[in-house]
């Protein structure tokens, strides 16, 4: 079985907008149902976990159904940080899945995914037990000696961004979540599942990446997503 869990908790301060940015409609739709239709369409995704800002559950059901996202099967209330929020839905799964079950963790905000992608996370994690989104880092990286100096830079050869969809057997990830929340170890700041298993011992295995699975944080990245709309459109209409 491979359960997706979108997480979906944020409250979009830094979209400086009065609702949360993954409830933004975008041409008449919510951000967040473009991203759960990718899901929805996956022929390897089973079922849809929704980890959803408190308030607004009853408006997702509403747009799930609106919009036939039937693999939509529970949604769990969110926390005060993404990795509450990720814990939530983790935890509500433990009756639902087996210890060898997949679990896809994604962000809500992350509307452009290629099945291309979806489907080589998938798969590393059947071969590895995890897989994380990834993609070469392109640019020269510095370490700071201070506010004003560097001597020191870091290879980009060794380097990747990572970001989601990221895949976990998911009796693996059950057990690390409790440890973290038990030790207070990486749960804090900007961590997420990724480098919570990192700094819990696990290695990390990486799969393919996209340069269009942008991230909606700013009103730059909406128009962004608006623009890649518009070109697929194009597309589709053989322009």
């Amino acid at each position: 079985m491979v359960i997706a869990v979108i997480v979906a908790g944020g409250s979009g301060i830094r979209m400086g907008m009065d609702i949360p940015k993954q409830f933004v409609s975008v041409y008449g739709k919510p951000v967040l149902i473009y991203t759960m239709e990718n899901f929805q369409a996956h022929p390897m995704i089973d079922a849809i976990e929704a980890v959803c800002i408190d308030g607004w559950q009853d408006a997702l059901r509403a747009y799930a159904q609106q919009y036939g996202i039937s693999k939509l099967k529970w949604i769990v209330p969110g926390g005060g940080t993404v990795q509450e929020s990720i814990r939530n839905g983790v935890y509500h799964l433990e009756d639902k899945m087996d210890a060898e079950d997949i679990v896809v963790v994604h962000d809500g905000i992350r509307p452009l995914i290629d099945d291309a992608v979806l489907t080589d996370v998938i798969l590393k994690c059947r071969q590895y037990g995890n897989a994380v989104s990834s993609l070469p880092y392109n640019e020269q990286i510095f370490r700071a000696d201070d506010e004003i100096s560097t001597t020191c830079y870091i290879p980009r050869e060794k380097l990747r961004r990572v970001s989601t969809p990221q895949a976990y057997r998911y009796g693996i990830l059950d057990r690390r979540y409790h440890e973290a929340f038990e030790s207070q170890k990486g749960i804090y700041g900007s961590s997420y599942a990724n480098t919570m298993m990192v700094e819990l011992g696990e290695r990390l295995y990486f799969a393919a990446g996209s340069e269009r699975n942008i991230k909606l944080t700013g009103r730059e990245d909406l128009e962004l997503f608006k623009a890649y709309l518009k070109m697929e459109k194009r597309e589709g209409q053989g322009e």
